[in-house]
């Protein structure tokens, strides 16, 4: 199998080694009406296989043999969040972003992508920033509790009135970060300002988003 597929590198190797041995592929001369990944790049327009095939009654392994939209776990939950609605709204909550250029870390350390506006900036609509005395371009802090970040401020009327929006996986100035070209425009990390030990009691996942914190103008 390996001699087979030894024409290609890298991800078209596993392309052709997954095609091949897939549903549609030749399984390397069993099937010879099957494809292999030359045929397809060949192919101009692409390759028609026919009707896509109805195959939820085969995979799906639910006790109740459907697709199980409200399960019992998750109806049971509801009142939680509910109960959130009643709370009073924070002044300024954060929340994360992500750029097509920047999309997660190890993308600030290529120059092509890294090059060009600075875009680890605070997005804060200009109505909060006049109340917070924030200024464009200027630096800011954001805190929650003991936890502090400084940051870069740019006013946008995309955020709503009450959020703030910081992206995803900056900060590589902190130790143990080895990224030499992302070091040169570090950012601010996020999770610095975020709890770690807050989780969403149904599904365990961490609580990224959303979380109150205040703002206030760097001199």
């Amino acid at each position: 199998v390996l001699a087979a597929v030894a024409r290609f590198q890298g991800p078209e190797r596993q392309l052709e080694l997954a095609l091949r041995s897939g549903p549609y592929g030749d399984g390397f001369g069993r099937k010879p009406e099957g494809l292999t990944l030359a045929q397809v790049m060949e192919a101009e327009g692409g390759i028609d296989l026919g009707p896509l095939q109805p195959r939820i009654p085969e995979v799906l392994r639910t006790p109740s043999g459907k697709i199980e939209l409200a399960p019992a776990m998750l109806l049971d939950d509801l009142q939680r969040p509910a109960a959130d609605l009643a709370r009073p709204v924070p002044e300024l909550v954060v929340v994360g972003r992500r750029d097509v250029r920047s999309n997660n870390s190890w993308m600030h350390n290529l120059p092509l992508l890294a090059k060009g506006p600075f875009r680890c900036t605070a997005l804060v609509h200009p109505s909060d920033a006049h109340k917070l005395g924030l200024a464009d371009g200027a630096r800011a802090q954001i805190r929650n509790g003991e936890r502090a970040i400084d940051v870069q401020v740019e006013f946008s009327d995309a955020m709503m009135p009450g959020v703030v929006s910081l992206p995803h996986g900056w900060g590589h100035d902190l130790p143990g970060a080895k990224l030499g070209v992302a070091a040169q425009r570090p950012g601010a990390n996020l999770n610095a300002v975020l709890d770690e030990n807050l989780r969403d009691p149904l599904s365990g996942n961490a609580v990224l988003s959303g979380i109150a914190v205040q703002m206030s103008p760097l001199n």
